[in-house]
């Protein structure tokens, strides 16, 4: 377990972190369909085309999924979606008893994602940035421990 005043801000195979990622390889379903990773699924839900959603979830890796998503025609309501979207999306990524465990296992760090592509919304670049991937993943970890603190009382008859 990590000391409580611990940052982590390193989301690469290097640092040990790599699963933090959304590039990680992590199999999730939305809506009966499924995607290798959460960056397919945030790229793929920039539209409500479904020839071009379909595209992006078939890409080959994260990173062609992340050039397409950069000319597909985005829908409207992205400004407003995007963050329940990522939110959901790796709820349903850290459901694997794998990465449940991982993240647990981060303790009370602050998780930053910090980048170098200028993702100030999701993330850190060069000290400035909302990190909201890292705010999202501290989240799931805490709803993670409070339902695993949840104590059943036995069945009492009236």
């Amino acid at each position: 377990m990590l000391k409580p005043e611990a940052v982590i801000d390193s989301f690469t195979i290097a640092s040990g972190f790599a699963f933090l990622s959304p590039w990680h390889p992590s199999s999730i379903t939305i809506d009966g369909v499924s995607y290798p990773t959460v960056e397919h699924a945030m790229q793929a839900h920039k539209t409500l085309d479904a020839e071009t959603r379909e595209l992006v979830r078939r890409a080959k890796s994260p990173k062609d999924a992340k050039k397409l998503g950069h000319s597909v025609q985005v829908r409207e309501d992205w400004p407003r979606v995007k963050l329940s979207l990522m939110r959901e999306f790796n709820e349903k990524k850290f459901e694997s008893p794998f990465l449940r465990d991982a993240l647990l296992k981060t303790g009370d760090a602050e998780l930053v994602f910090k980048n170098t592509w200028n993702d100030t919304y999701f993330g850190v670049c060069k000290g400035v940035g909302e990190n909201w991937l890292g705010k999202i993943l501290m989240e799931i970890r805490e709803d993670i421990r409070r339902k695993d603190s949840v104590v059943y009382e036995p069945f009492k008859e009236m």
